[in-house]
């Protein structure tokens, strides 16, 4: 699966995170305005030294981006893996997932996939309850086919209190569950830690399992392999960050990300590939 940024698609939320305009880049990179919109509108392969000199501008690594343009992909994860079943759906043609996570006839919802109706046969194949709907954020690529899942099954619905208004069906209040930071929420034997993430939304939370056979995190559109969502509103992205690199990526190493786009990914992977993560650097090979 390929990886959901490209190197455009980097430098353009870094940009726009920080309020630069195309002119003001330009200007801090020391590289012409038409070559960034080139570059931005994926016209052409960066040069070395735009890499180095963006990368810079941006505070972003240099060798981590360089890794991006000559097709790095996050070491083989599998996307499905003992309790867990990944659902996939399209929005007009733009792959999104969600996730089924299960123990002992129990089974969470890890965002709804664009695809109710798949999430829905996931419970009835295997014969599972559902105890609840984990919620990353309330975009409807993640959240759209709530009022479908909720008229089969009367569960709660986990949502970060700042993204109620993004959703564009509101569940009934009685059904809307608490998610303070570090809340825990059972299935099975499995229980589900509320991580509080806002950035690419005001509410956005991730959900990291603990006690499986695997070290997990589904970690929405907080982050991505090689990338990190879009900031919304872009004045989020100071907190964006900090989501990211203090509690994302502090999580132990073997720690398998499961984002709503793109491959799966760990935390070792992204602490090494990631050009939003740590400090700004060199390109290997390069003064």
């Amino acid at each position: 699966m390929p990886l959901e940024d490209d190197f455009c698609d980097i430098v353009k939320k870094a940009r726009m995170g920080q309020g630069l305009s195309v002119g003001d880049l330009a200007q801090k990179a020391g590289i012409a305005a038409g070559d960034i919109t080139a570059l931005e509108r994926n016209g052409r392969l960066p040069t070395k030294a735009e890499v180095q000199a963006l990368a810079a501008a941006l505070q972003l690594r240099a060798g981590p981006l360089m890794q991006v343009v000559d097709g790095w992909l996050p070491a083989s994860v599998p996307d499905t893996i003992e309790g867990l079943d990944t659902v996939h759906g399209s929005v007009g043609g733009y792959a999104v997932k969600g996730y089924v996570l299960h123990d002992s006839g129990e089974a969470l919802f890890i965002d709804t996939a664009y695809n109710a109706e798949a999430m829905l046969e996931v419970l009835d194949q295997k014969q599972l309850t559902l105890v609840g709907v984990c919620l990353t954020h309330g975009h409807a690529d993640h959240a759209d086919g709530l009022d479908v899942i909720l008229q089969h099954h009367r569960a709660p619905v986990y949502l970060g209190k700042a993204d109620l208004s993004l959703l564009g069906w509101r569940p009934p209040r009685e059904l809307l569950a608490n998610t303070d930071d570090g809340l825990m929420v059972a299935v099975g034997r499995l229980k589900v830690r509320c991580l509080a993430t806002p950035g690419h939304t005001p509410g956005g939370i991730c959900y990291r399992v603990e006690q499986g056979h695997h070290e997990i995190c589904f970690v929405g559109d907080t982050l991505f392999a090689g990338s990190i969502g879009r900031a919304n509103p872009f004045s989020l992205y100071p907190v964006h960050l900090d989501s990211v690199r203090h509690r994302v990526v502090t999580l132990p190493k073997d720690t398998i990300l499961f984002p709503g786009h793109g491959p799966a990914t760990t935390v070792a992977e992204e602490l090494e590939h990631n050009p939003f993560v740590g400090e700004p650097d060199g390109i290997a090979g390069e003064a």
